[in-house]
This record gives C-alpha cells, sequence and structure tokens, in this order.
C-alpha cells in the first residue's frame, strides 16, 4: 500500500512539471558530457568482468557435481626392502556431490549475483550523473558570471572614456573622472574574481570528463522533462539495486539451509596388485561414498548472518522508497518556484534595461548626475546577474527532479 501511494504521488508530481511549459529536447550537451564521463569511470571497464564472473558462477552452479571431479593415483612395491616383485597400483575418481535442494539454490544465488551486477551498474550510473549534474551546472553558473563581469567591464570603461572627453571639455569635474575610473576598477577585480571561479569550474568538469570544453557558452540548454512513466519507484536505479542485493542475501539464507553438511563424495576405483615377481595380476574394483558429519553451529552462524544481512537491506529498499517519494515532490516544488523565479527575473532585467537606456541618454544630455548614472548601470548589472541565475537555477532544478526520479542526462 505504501508503495502504490508513493507511485501515485510521485506520478502526479510529473503532471505538475508539464504544466510548467518547459519544451522537450533532443540530447543535450549535458548527455554527451555525461558519455564522456562514464567512459573515464574505472567502473565501467570493472563491469564487464564482474558480469563475465557471474556468468562463470551461474556455469559452476548449472555443473552435475557440486566441485570438479578429482582423481586419485596410487602405487605400492617392496623394491626398497625386500625387492621380491610385489606391486600394487590403483587409480580412482572421486565426484562431489550435491546436496538435496543445494543445486537449485545454487542456481538461484547465482542468478542472483548477475541481476545485481547489472543493478549495480545502473546505481553506479546515476552516482556519476550527480556528480556531473553538479560540476556542470556550477560550470554554468561560473562561466554565465564570468561572462556578465566581461560586459561590466567593458560598459565601466565606455563610460570612463566618456566621462574623461567630458572632463577635458570642461563638463564635468575630476570627481566625477574619479567615480568614473574607480567604477572600471572594480568592475575589472570582480571581472578577475569570477574568472579565477570560472577556472576552478572548468577543472572539476573536466576532471570528470576529460574533454575539451568551451570558453564561451551558450544559453543554459535544459534537461528534457521527465515523462509520468519515470515516477514509479521501482524503475529508480538505487531502488533496483537495493532489492537486488536483497534478492541475492535472500538466495543465500536459502542455500545456507540446504548446506546442512560439507559435500559427499562418490568415488570409483580399480586397483591392480601382485604378490611377487611371476605371479598372476589381480584386479578389483571399488565403489565407496563418504559422507560428512553435519555443519551444526557453523550453518546456525552463516543462516543467521544471512537472515541478517537480507533484514537490513529490505529495511533500507523501504526507507529508500520513502526517501525518493520525498525527493520528488521536493524537487518539483523547487522547479515550480524556480520557474516562478525566473518570469520574475525577466521582468525586472528588463525594466533595468529600460532605466538604463533612459538615463543613458539623460546623462549624456547632462539632465542626470554621474553618482545616478553609476549607480542605474550596477542595478542593471545585477538584474542581469539575476536573470542569468534564474535561468541556470531552473534548468539545474530540472536536471535534480531527474536525479531524484533516477534518470540519466539526456
Amino acid at each position: 500500500m505504501r508503495f502504490v501511494i508513493n507511485a501515485i504521488r510521485r506520478t502526479s508530481l510529473v503532471l505538475v512539471l508539464a504544466a510548467l511549459g518547459l519544451p522537450a529536447q533532443a540530447e543535450t550537451p549535458l548527455a554527451r558530457a555525461f558519455a564522456a564521463a562514464w567512459e573515464r569511470q574505472p567502473a565501467a571497464a570493472g563491469l564487464g568482468e564482474r558480469s563475465r564472473a557471474a556468468a562463470a558462477q551461474q556455469q559452476v552452479a548449472n555443473a552435475w557435481t557440486a566441485a570438479p571431479p578429482s582423481l586419485e593415483l596410487g602405487t605400492r612395491s617392496d623394491r626398497f626392502n625386500r625387492n621380491r616383485g610385489a606391486l600394487e597400483q590403483e587409480l580412482g575418481v572421486a565426484l562431489p556431490l550435491w546436496l538435496p535442494g543445494e543445486r537449485s539454490a545454487s542456481q538461484a544465488l547465482a542468478a542472483a549475483d548477475a541481476e545485481a551486477v547489472e543493478r549495480r551498474g545502473g546505481s553506479l550510473r546515476l552516482q556519476l550523473a550527480q556528480a556531473l549534474r553538479e560540476a556542470w551546472w556550477a560550470w554554468q553558473a561560473a562561466h554565465n558570471e564570468s561572462s556578465l563581469a566581461g560586459e561590466r567591464v567593458a560598459a565601466a570603461s565606455r563610460l570612463r572614456d566618456d566621462v574623461a572627453r567630458r572632463f577635458r571639455a570642461g563638463d564635468l569635474s575630476r570627481a566625477d573622472l574619479n567615480a568614473a575610473a574607480g567604477a572600471l576598477a572594480q568592475a575589472e577585480a570582480q571581472a578577475a574574481e569570477v574568472s579565477a571561479a570560472a577556472a576552478q569550474a572548468t577543472f572539476r568538469l573536466r576532471n570528470l570528463t576529460g574533454a575539451g570544453l568551451p570558453e564561451v557558452l551558450a544559453a543554459a540548454a535544459a534537461e528534457p522533462l521527465p515523462a509520468a512513466a519515470a515516477a514509479a519507484a521501482e524503475q529508480h536505479p538505487q531502488w533496483r539495486e537495493l532489492q537486488a542485493r536483497a534478492q541475492r542475501a535472500d538466495a543465500e539464507v536459502e542455500l545456507a539451509r540446504q548446506q546442512t553438511r560439507a559435500n559427499p563424495e562418490l568415488a570409483v576405483s580399480t586397483r591392480r596388485d601382485r604378490g611377487a615377481a611371476g605371479e598372476a595380476v589381480d584386479q578389483t574394483w571399488a565403489l565407496a561414498l563418504r559422507l560428512p558429519f553435519g555443519a551444526g553451529p557453523r550453518q546456525d552462524a552463516r543462516i543467521a548472518t544471512a537472515r541478517a544481512e537480507a533484514l537490513e537491506l529490505q529495511g533500507e529498499a523501504l526507507r529508500l522508497q520513502e526517501q525518493l517519494g520525498y525527493a520528488g515532490e521536493l524537487a518539483a516544488r523547487q522547479v515550480a518556484a524556480a520557474r516562478q523565479q525566473l518570469a520574475a527575473a525577466e521582468q525586472r532585467a528588463a525594466l533595468a534595461r529600460e532605466n538604463r537606456d533612459l538615463y543613458d541618454k539623460s546623462f549624456r544630455l547632462g539632465e542626470s548626475d554621474l553618482p545616478t548614472r553609476l549607480r542605474i548601470e550596477a542595478e542593471a548589472f545585477e538584474a542581469e546577474r539575476a536573470l542569468g541565475r534564474a535561468r541556470i537555477a531552473l534548468a539545474q532544478g530540472i536536471s535534480q527532479w531527474r536525479q531524484s526520479l533516477g534518470l540519466l542526462p539526456e
């Protein structure tokens, strides 16, 4: 019942996102960066070997014997004492046998191992996606700040040049020229600061992708909106990995129950012996069955350990299911809030641009003073800065929503 409630809640959240009006897109640069980052991950190479190991374990469980057969060879003679030609030779094969129910339990465990390896791959991809998304949007934000800082330096430089020209003409005072030069110096200092932050963000991203990144960025491209089918918790890679691990633990408990003792052995052997030189050689055959005693407390300890792990994993799966539902709901609300913030930032930026144009014209005509002109320029810059941040925040919110649903970059 709890699973159904969470699934309904998460499905309704996706319908809320559809109302935001954000367009679906083709593969984004973020998706291409994720593909490059996954190829560099050591886990990507290791998963193939783990899959082959799981396949080999399934072949072991499907074998007719519990372990590979063993060959027994032996010989006995009186060559080093009486030396009368006595000789005895023995050849045998020992076959380890499955205990009742052990073979089917081993097959179930091997299948659970293979499933766990596959699910582990999906979980590792999602973990990498989280790290890449954080580095990607931090990189976008840092370069957005750097671009705006460069534009501010250019605008401050043009204003300083205009004030210097009017100062030489006697229209403005030395104090106005100093104020304009100070505004340019402040803009240059901020540009240097954000440039260092952008370089650091670029390093973190390149550390993941290893690919060359463009220095000039276009508008941040948001990921596609998640589909309603993606809201089911059973599709989340982390939840599926936990379920696979829990199933493996259950299979290990069942195998421990079946392995009540060490594997019995069936031995078939033949013996050739001769009492002395010149006598006839006799050959006999033997069939033997070796039955070990019960494991006793060792088996009890193994069963208890496996059962404890199974119970822990089942509890973790329930907790994760609840957390995924809450995370999806929170991400949906954050995206809706980011959408509203973007609309407000667009309106603020449009008004700030209009005021800047009006005061720029007024200042050129001598109808407003320089401090007012500098204040309006700073307000316009902050408005553009807030607009860029709002756009990136919305795109990042969609990425985080997709992350909470277990979806990889597209």
